[in-house]
């Protein structure tokens, strides 16, 4: 099921509703003897579950700047956005990732963004700018997975477009086509949640948009868990191994 939330000029209030919503929606499943899911990946043969984020800017005037004006093709300040978002990516996935469950929905075939790309309406790739009328522009940021932490996912995204804004970053050519088949090359992505960690951890950009303290209690709890997981011995470790090694 998708569920989509109205719009909220304030940010906080947007993330306060998601968190609301997914009270509201577990606790109508319990009294219906039922279990609300909100893992990344809960089924192996169905694809897992997003969290996407739509972000756009209002400047003084109430005017939406990733608009493009007459005349252009896009809005520099879209672009300078989604640079940012894009140079950023790798070291914030820990973020959008932030479970060993939720790396299971990266898997092949799995319908979610593996890659910092960008495209016009393309649902293949992380950050997609939804066609239509210009006053509506915007960035849909895809990599999320709705295990995330909406309050989390929100500064480092704004974090990300702030810092493509104030050095107006280069997003790099439009993606077209197949996104998931053209992530091989972007080598410096995380593979796994062990690399997310490390890369979280080295992330000079997550501590300064998360705050130094947030930054590194996040990071010591994902370790945490990291090893927790690492080292339990799951039933598949049973079913691959215990009558054939």
């Amino acid at each position: 099921y998708e569920l989509t939330l109205n719009y909220r000029k304030d940010v906080m209030r947007a993330a306060d509703d998601l968190v609301m919503l997914k009270r509201l929606v577990r606790a109508q499943a319990r009294r219906h003897g039922v279990t609300a899911c909100f893992m990344a990946k809960p089924i192996e043969k169905y694809a897992g579950s997003g969290m996407h984020f739509h972000v756009s800017l209002q400047d003084d005037a109430g005017r939406n700047v990733f608009a493009e004006a007459e005349g252009e093709k896009w809005s520099p300040k879209l672009l300078s956005a989604l640079g940012g978002l894009i140079q950023t990516m790798a070291e914030s996935m820990l973020v959008f990732a932030p479970h060993a469950n939720s790396w299971r929905r990266f898997v092949s075939q799995s319908y979610a963004p593996v890659a910092p790309t960008w495209g016009v309406n393309n649902r293949s790739v992380a950050l997609r700018v939804p066609a239509g009328d210009a006053r509506n522009r915007r960035i849909e940021h895809r990599p999320s997975g709705v295990d995330a932490n909406p309050y989390l996912v929100a500064a480092t995204v704004l974090a990300g477009v702030s810092r493509g804004l104030d050095e107006g970053l280069d997003p790099g050519p439009e993606t077209t086509g197949n996104g998931y088949e053209q992530a091989a090359g972007h080598s410096a992505m995380p593979v796994d949640w062990r690399a997310a960690i490390e890369a979280a951890r080295a992330s000079s950009f997550l501590k300064e948009a998360l705050g130094a303290d947030l930054h590194k209690t996040f990071v010591a709890i994902k370790q945490a868990e990291y090893l927790r997981v690492a080292r339990t011995v799951s039933e598949l470790d049973y079913h691959l191994y215990l009558h054939e090694v």
